[in-house]
């Protein structure tokens, strides 16, 4: 379990919750789609977060650590909602009603171009261009190279021009993100 936290370390817990909860919820939202799920995640990151406080704190990074925290959450409630729809499948009758030529620009917006990118691409995508962080920040947060931000980003924007059908997609992004997480305002 957790270790006891001191009252200094929990006045600077509770400030660093405050300051951050909104962005991680939006964070959440995101990477998820969905706007029901974010809350929750980011409450249970930071309760990880609580749990570990006299070790993240002495970290350089706790918002870092945070980000990846959320991004971990975020990635296993994916896999699980996939893998709850494959079960389904197998019991559901199977209709064959596909659109060889779907109207891509006529359906889609950022939020939901960026549910279709690959988890790892769409949050670099989000962390990078929504959130303004660096690259190495991204890399902090995500636990992964400044090589393999710089390549994802750069996939992810390139995928989101085409679902999108045009350019400024990153200032799309950062508009949808500013407008976009429900769950919560910028918080900086």
């Amino acid at each position: 379990m957790g270790t006891v936290v001191d009252d200094a370390a929990s006045v600077e817990f509770h400030a660093f919750f405050e300051r951050n909860y909104a962005e991680l919820s939006r964070l959440a939202h995101l990477l998820t789609g969905q706007a029901d799920t974010a809350d929750d995640l980011a409450a249970d990151a930071l309760l990880a977060l609580w749990h570990r406080w006299d070790r993240v704190r002495a970290a350089g990074h706790p918002v870092a650590y945070a980000r990846g925290v959320v991004a971990n959450l975020a990635r296993t409630r994916i896999r699980s909602a996939v893998r709850e729809r494959r079960r389904i499948a197998l019991f559901w009758p199977h209709r064959e009603e596909r659109t060889e030529h779907p109207d891509v620009a006529g359906v889609v917006d950022v939020q939901e171009a960026l549910r279709r990118l690959p988890f790892r691409k769409r949050a670099c995508v989000v962390l990078r261009h929504a959130f303004d962080l660096s690259e190495k920040d991204t890399a902090l947060a995500l636990g992964v190279s400044v090589g393999t931000v710089k390549s994802q980003t750069s996939k992810g924007v390139a995928e989101l021009q085409r679902l999108l059908g045009g350019q400024g997609v990153a200032r799309r992004v950062h508009a949808a993100a500013a407008r976009g997480g429900e769950s919560g305002g910028r918080n900086r």
